[in-house]
């Protein structure tokens, strides 16, 4: 079956296009990576302009103009499904991002095509969405090592910690239920395919139907492929 999508304006390409091309990726280099930072964003950069772009070709195609979207630990990898929704859909975002270094660089650039970036805690959000954009926090290996390691794949049972991927599993059941509460229904949910397990936790503690789509796309920067899901 082919993805279903909708091309980008051209001047919303351009806007993206003109953003990528502004950022100040020595900066952005210290704040994703150890070390090899420019090496790092002169690999993704390109990469992470065009996959993000077809992305939100994908998105376009399912949300309504005028809504509102919450985009959870949003960064590079987001910034060409927020343009599209700010420019093409005329929708309202929150993008919310906990490392207030890389906010202050993001704002300095995208401020200026209408995009604000803010450093607060997206469960702090007051509103109702009916899009919610959740990728790849709820396994987050910094803030999750146990759970992170279990959801990959990479656990090993001979130093697994039990008690701290207890601790963990409770606090992304808190952040769940926090940011789905959110969710205006129906509602649309972008997220990783590993993080679906937590969203059809939610869904089912809260007797709500859900489809998840059949089709997975990719993104430049985690690698986790990003699906979405719907419900009602």
């Amino acid at each position: 079956m082919k993805h279903q999508s909708l091309k980008l304006q051209p001047k919303t390409r351009q806007a993206i296009a003109s953003i990528f091309q502004r950022l100040d990726y020595p900066a952005l280099g210290s704040i994703y990576c150890d070390e090899g930072g420019e090496a790092f964003w002169k690999a993704h950069r390109r990469p992470c302009e065009r996959m993000g772009n077809k992305l939100a070709e994908y998105l376009k195609a399912r949300l309504t103009p005028n809504g509102m979207s919450l985009y959870v630990g949003a960064g590079v990898a987001e910034i060409s499904p927020l343009m599209m929704e700010i420019s093409e859909l005329k929708r309202s975002v929150a993008a919310h991002n906990l490392r207030k270094d890389e906010v202050e660089i993001l704002n300095h650039t995208c401020q200026n095509h209408g995009l604000l970036f803010t450093p607060t805690d997206a469960q702090e959000a007051t509103d109702t969405f009916d899009h919610i954009w959740i990728v790849s926090v709820l396994n987050d290996p910094e803030r999750f090592p146990e759970l992170s390691a279990l959801s990959y794949g990479r656990a090993n049972p001979a130093t697994f910690e039990t008690r701290q991927f207890q601790q963990e599993r409770e606090t992304v059941f808190a952040m769940t239920n926090a940011l789905l509460n959110k969710l205006a229904r129906p509602g649309l949910i972008t997220t990783s395919v590993e993080e679906i397990p937590w969203i059809i936790h939610y869904c089912e503690q809260q007797a709500l139907s859900y489809t998840v789509g059949d089709d997975d796309f990719p993104t430049a920067i985690v690698k986790d492929p990003i699906c979405f899901i719907q419900i009602e």
